[in-house]
């Protein structure tokens, strides 16, 4: 495929749609695959679970949230991680963290 005489734009429109293309084959396939998995599993008298682990993934518990903006209450930070820029504007106008905390 010759791609030169293809714009900038183009290529970029391409890549996108080929991303897209890409993900959604790999669903279908893992989809597959799954199925495929427990026909074979069921074949000899075990669940797909009982190979597998059958534990369901842990999941993660968003964060408390500790400092809230005093004008914008859509911007919060949990105190982990790095500071949202509104945090260090904050600080940098010489106010305390403290003024922020919502616990």
């Amino acid at each position: 495929m010759d791609l030169s005489n293809y714009t900038t734009e183009q290529l970029n429109q391409l890549k996108k749609d080929i991303d897209k293309e890409i993900q959604g084959r790999r669903k279908e396939d893992a989809k597959k695959a799954q199925h495929e998995l427990k026909q074979v599993a069921e074949r000899y008298g075990f669940t797909l679970s009982d190979l597998v682990g059958g534990q369901p993934a842990r999941t993660r518990t968003k964060a408390k949230v500790r400092f809230q903006h005093p004008s914008d209450a859509s911007k919060t930070w949990s105190g982990r991680g790095r500071k949202p820029a509104w945090v260090k504007e904050w600080e940098a106008q010489g106010r305390s963290l403290d003024e922020l905390r919502v616990d």
